[in-house]
């Protein structure tokens, strides 16, 4: 279920948002980033993923959210659940602080690791550009978001 943009900016303001968040890795080990276009976090390096709607199972999210952010659906069963995390934002969608509402995500993250040779087409509605980082060098690299860089704890 999509929301007018009023409403959404209530829900933003008064809830937090549920979302998944896609740790990619190839068969190097290395991990699937993207510059973000939008608030929040907008400009740095992230993991794909997307909210969760309304009545849809995490099985379907997981389908949805794959495809549109990785241009290939996948089952969530063949990824493996890292942890559930609380991401804080002093901004959103919405703009800055002083112009829209703080954000607050409840994030279930989740390792997909690609086999040898299979590849990804993700789209750009959500990144300006995407690169394979070595989980180490994304680690300790200032363009890459902390809440990115807390998955990246739990993969070393």
């Amino acid at each position: 279920m999509w929301l007018s943009n009023d409403l959404f900016r209530s829900v933003v303001a008064s809830t937090p948002l549920i979302s998944i968040d896609l740790t990619v890795q190839n068969f190097r080990g290395e991990i699937l980033l993207g510059q973000r276009l939008n608030r929040p976090a907008k400009g740095v390096w992230f993991v794909p993923g997307g909210r969760i709607l309304k009545n849809e199972t995490l099985d379907a999210a997981f389908s949805r959210l794959t495809r549109e952010e990785l241009g290939k659906a996948f089952q969530r069963s063949e990824a493996r659940l890292l942890g559930v995390y609380e991401h804080f934002y002093a901004n959103s969608i919405f703009g800055e602080s002083d112009e829209g509402p703080d954000t607050h995500y409840i994030v279930l993250a989740y390792q997909l690791i690609l086999a040898k040779g299979e590849g990804l087409q993700p789209p750009h509605a959500q990144h300006d550009s995407y690169r394979w980082w070595p989980l180490v060098e994304a680690q300790v690299s200032k363009e890459v978001h902390d809440n990115t860089q807390a998955y990246l704890d739990d993969l070393l």
